[in-house]
C-alpha cells in the first residue's frame, strides 16, 4: 500500500522574495544557459542549491555541495525560507501549451506530499527507465551535505473517481503560490491543511500503486539514503509529530512527492529524440543499406521542416514503428519490418519488441551503429534532445553524425511496462510540463 503523509513545508517567503526569482526547473533540465540566468535572477535562486556552479580552488571543505549546505541554513536563518505552522498537502495545478499544438491548452492537476519509499520488489512503487550512475552520486552528495528535497518525485497513479481532485481543488480559490515559468507554463500551489480532508486523501491513496514518471535517480538516491538511516525510526523528534495526522516511521522514510492521476485529462507525454555523434566511421548511404534488413527505408526528398517532419512521423506511427532518421546527405523514413525485428527481439517480452525506443537501442544503435549499451549508460556518442529541430541542426552543423525523430512512448505503454517490471532504456519518456523545484521543500532536520 501507499504510505502518504503530510508535511510542515519550508517554503520562501513572500515578503522577501518573488517566487518567479527563486524557484527553477528540475536540476536535470538546467542548461548552462538557464543556469547562468537563474544565478543572475536572485541571490537566493534555488539554483545555488540544487545546481551550483564549481569554483577555482574547489576542495573537500568547499565545493558545490558544502556552499549549498550552507545557502540552505543561510536562508533559513534569515527568513527567506519559514516553515509552516501545521502539516498540510499542497494541491498543484500546471497550466499550459501543448508544445507544437499552438493555442491548445491543458491542466495537469495533483498534490504534493511526503511518499514513504519502498524497494521496487514491494510492488508499491514501479520504475519504468534504467538510471545512470553519476547522476545517483551526484544528487546523494547533495543530499548528504543539505539532509533536505528541493524537488518532487513525479508518481502516476490510478483513479477513475478522481477523488484527489474532487477533495483538493475548488473553482475560484486563490492560490498561495502563482508562478509562469521560463517555458510559459503557469504553476499554481494551494496549501490544505484541514485534518480531516487530508485523511479522506490519504485512505483514497491507500491501494494505490505508483509509477515513477520522472525523478527514478532521486528516488533511488533517497531509497538508498534511507535504508542508511533506518535506525533512526525510534529516534523521530517529538516536534515532527503530527497529532491525529500520520507521519513517516522516521524522517529519512519518505521525501517529497507529486501524486498525479492518470485518469484524470492533462497529462502530455513529449518524444526523446536521439541524436548520435563521434562514430569512428560513419557513411549515410552504408547506414541506409544495413537498415533495410529490418527497415523499409523511405527518403523525405525535399522534406526538411522539422514541424512538417514531425506531422509525417506521427501519421506513420499510427500504423507501425517508425523512426526519421536525419543525416546531411538526406533524410529518410524508417519503419520497421515487423518479422525481421521481431527474429532480431525474439529474447525480448512481447510488450518489449512493441516499444519503438527498444527497436532504436537495440536494432540501429546497438548493432547497426555499434553504439554499446556501455556507451549509452556513459552517454560516450549519445545525446538526448527535446526539440526537433535542435537534432537536425547539430547534423546540419556537424556537430552529430545522424539523428532520430521519434514519437513519445505513450501512457499505456508506459503502464504495461512498468506494471510487469520492466524498464526502458534511459530517457524513454518526456513528460511536459516539468515540475518546479522549491515551490516546497521538505527538510530532515
Amino acid at each position: 500500500m501507499a504510505r502518504i503523509y503530510p508535511f510542515r513545508a519550508w517554503r520562501y517567503n513572500p515578503s522577501l522574495v518573488r517566487a518567479e526569482d527563486v524557484v527553477t526547473q528540475p536540476y536535470d533540465k538546467i542548461s548552462p544557459s538557464l543556469q547562468q540566468a537563474y544565478y543572475q535572477r536572485s541571490p537566493q535562486n534555488l539554483v545555488r542549491i540544487i545546481l551550483g556552479l564549481p569554483e577555482l580552488f574547489d576542495s573537500a571543505e568547499n565545493n558545490v555541495y558544502t556552499r549549498a549546505a550552507g545557502y540552505l541554513n543561510e536562508w533559513r536563518s534569515q527568513g527567506v525560507l519559514t516553515q509552516d505552522n501545521e502539516p498540510a498537502v499542497y494541491a498543484y495545478a500546471q497550466r499550459y501549451e501543448v508544445p507544437g499544438t499552438p493555442g491548445v491548452f491543458q491542466e495537469r492537476r495533483g498534490f504534493i506530499a511526503l511518499g514513504e519509499l519502498a524497494d521496487y520488489d514491494q510492488r508499491i512503487v514501479f520504475r519504468h527507465e534504467r538510471t545512470l550512475p553519476k547522476a545517483k552520486s551526484d544528487r546523494l552528495s547533495l543530499l548528504q551535505a543539505t539532509r533536505a528535497h528541493f524537488g518532487q518525485i513525479f508518481m502516476l497513479y490510478s483513479d477513475p473517481a478522481q477523488t484527489a481532485e474532487q477533495l483538493l481543488f475548488s473553482e475560484g480559490s486563490t492560490p498561495e503560490i502563482e508562478v509562469t515559468d521560463d517555458y510559459g507554463v503557469l504553476h499554481r500551489v494551494w496549501k490544505v491543511a484541514e485534518p480531516g480532508t487530508i485523511n479522506m486523501l490519504l485512505s483514497a491513496m491507500q491501494d494505490k500503486k505508483l509509477i515513477i514518471a520522472d525523478g527514478h535517480h532521486r528516488y533511488e538516491t533517497a531509497l538508498n539514503y534511507s535504508k542508511e538511516h533506518a535506525g533512526n525510526a525510534s529516534a523521530a523528534a517529538p516536534e515532527r509529530a503530527t497529532g491525529a495526522l500520520p507521519q513517516p516511521p522516521y524522517p529519512e522514510a519518505a521525501t517529497m512527492m507529486t501524486f498525479v492521476n492518470m485518469d484524470a485529462p492533462g497529462l502530455t507525454i513529449l518524444p526523446t529524440h536521439r541524436v548520435v555523434h563521434s562514430l569512428p566511421a560513419f557513411h549515410a548511404a552504408d547506414f541506409f543499406k544495413n537498415a533495410a534488413k529490418y527497415f523499409a527505408v523511405k527518403p523525405l526528398s525535399g522534406e526538411s521542416e522539422p514541424a512538417a517532419l514531425m506531422a509525417k512521423l506521427t501519421e506513420a506511427g499510427k500504423s507501425g514503428v517508425t523512426f526519421i532518421a536525419v543525416t546531411r546527405a538526406g533524410n529518410s523514413l524508417l519503419t520497421a519490418k515487423a518479422d525481421a525485428v521481431a527474429a532480431r527481439l525474439k529474447d525480448e517480452p512481447e510488450r518489449q519488441r512493441r516499444l519503438d525506443i527498444v527497436q532504436l537501442h537495440t536494432v540501429i544503435l546497438d548493432d547497426l551503429l555499434g553504439v554499446s549499451p556501455q556507451a549509452v549508460a556513459n552517454q560516450t556518442n549519445l545525446r538526448y534532445v527535446r526539440d526537433a529541430s535542435e537534432a537536425m541542426q547539430q547534423v546540419a552543423a556537424g556537430d552529430a553524425d545522424i539523428a532520430f525523430l521519434m514519437n513519445p512512448v505513450t501512457l499505456d505503454q508506459l503502464r504495461e511496462v512498468a506494471f510487469a517490471g520492466d524498464v526502458m532504456p534511459q530517457k524513454s519518456t518526456d513528460f511536459y510540463p516539468k515540475l518546479l523545484s522549491g515551490l516546497t521543500i521538505y527538510a530532515l532536520d
